[in-house]
């Protein structure tokens, strides 16, 4: 009886999936061979997600998750120009103004889908093709395998609107080698190409023509173990020579980046950048500047904790931050002046480091207890 349940649930989840892989959908979601394949599908949006793609992906991931012919869940985007932007910030925006429970449910489901993403029992594989910044990042950096290609556009930008590099970054930014990471979530810096692996957010490289034939190869692997999944991105890697040669373009400031980012507080680090008086050191500060005050002191204790906490513990404390910034002002002045006024000049509050109380931040990392983020 049980096996014949089972093959219903089967026929209805096909029958489901033919019905999701009509073009107009904001996400696809397929079977190909033993391969789940989850598509973010709004081209025009840079396939930012919304709340209904992460309800869709969700239950998805955990269904292929159970499914014994599921052996692998493969993750891309369409249109060329990017894997994913980030998150539909335009509707959280509108939502938080005025109360409405979307900035609750939005953090909620990103978060859950992004520690779905991270305890993955099938090997998983996201082809950031593209621009990945944000929520894109969030979809990808938990999962086994990341492949990006010479088109690739990494960056956490989220200080300059008045939010904090979250879906994780937590957890994975201070796990990368040195201070990369806190530089990376401090200033938004935005890496490219092969710069992306070299920093150890990608764990391999191919050409952006390839994956095609990539993905074909993958869903033709039998019954593959993540070795043979490994197997298979190391040779595409291994064959890609484009941009082989160059340097890591942050190489030559590592040691600067490691001393500099490594203060305790930002007033140290803004004190020692302005002390190195070197033409990087000056162009950081000059970026930092523009960054909400808030958001940089929060996004900094974020990291130095989430350094030594599970990825688990990390989204807890990543979806009470999130909640503190739905209340304050800093994330809806930046939205306004970088996505929808576009004068770029936001006016924080408070607008000085010094002015963001050690209490107020203290405040913003307290437990919610009911609201607390279940995972």
């Amino acid at each position: 009886r049980l096996k014949a349940l089972n093959r219903l649930q089967v026929i209805l989840q096909h029958l489901k999936m033919s019905k999701q892989t009509d073009s107009t959908a904001e996400v696809l979601l397929e079977k190909k061979g033993g391969a789940g394949i989850i598509t973010l599908n709004r081209p025009k949006a840079l396939n930012a997600l919304n709340l209904s793609m992460i309800q869709q992906i969700y239950p998805q991931i955990k269904t292929w998750e159970q499914d014994p012919e599921t052996f692998l869940i493969i993750i891309k985007g369409t249109g060329g120009k990017a894997f994913c932007a980030g998150g539909d910030i335009r509707a959280i925006t509108e939502a938080g103004k005025v109360g409405d429970k979307l900035s609750q449910d939005f953090f909620r489901g990103e978060y859950r889908l992004n520690n779905a993403v991270g305890t993955c029992k099938k090997p998983y594989v996201a082809l950031i093709d593209g621009i990945t910044m944000g929520g894109g990042v969030g979809v990808s950096i938990h999962g086994h395998f990341r492949v990006a290609t010479e088109k690739t556009l990494f960056a956490m930008p989220e200080t300059a609107i008045g939010l904090f590099p979250d879906v994780g970054g937590g957890y994975f930014l201070p796990r990368l080698s040195g201070k990369i990471g806190y530089y990376l979530a401090l200033t938004g810096c935005r890496l490219k190409g092969r710069d992306v692996l070299k920093a150890g957010i990608a764990t391999h490289f191919v050409e952006s023509e390839k994956l095609p034939a990539l993905e074909k190869d993958l869903i033709a692997l039998k019954s593959p173990s993540k070795e043979k999944i490994a197997d298979l991105l190391n040779s595409y890697h291994m064959k890609c020579t484009v941009d082989q040669e160059k340097e890591f373009v942050l190489d030559e400031h590592m040691e600067k980046i490691n001393s500099l980012f490594s203060a305790n507080s930002m007033e140290e680090i803004v004190k020692k950048l302005k002390q190195d008086g070197s033409p990087f050191a000056m162009k950081q500060l000059e970026t930092i500047n523009k960054m909400s005050p808030t958001s940089l002191k929060l996004t900094l204790r974020q990291l130095r904790e989430g350094a030594s906490m599970s990825l688990q513990d990390v989204l807890r404390m990543e979806y009470r931050l999130s909640q503190a910034c739905m209340k304050g002002h800093d994330f809806y002045e930046g939205v306004r002046a970088v996505l929808i006024d576009k004068d770029q000049s936001p006016k924080w509050k408070p607008a000085a480091l010094e002015e963001v109380s050690d209490e107020f931040v203290d405040n913003c990392f307290k437990p919610l207890g009911n609201d607390d983020l279940k995972l």
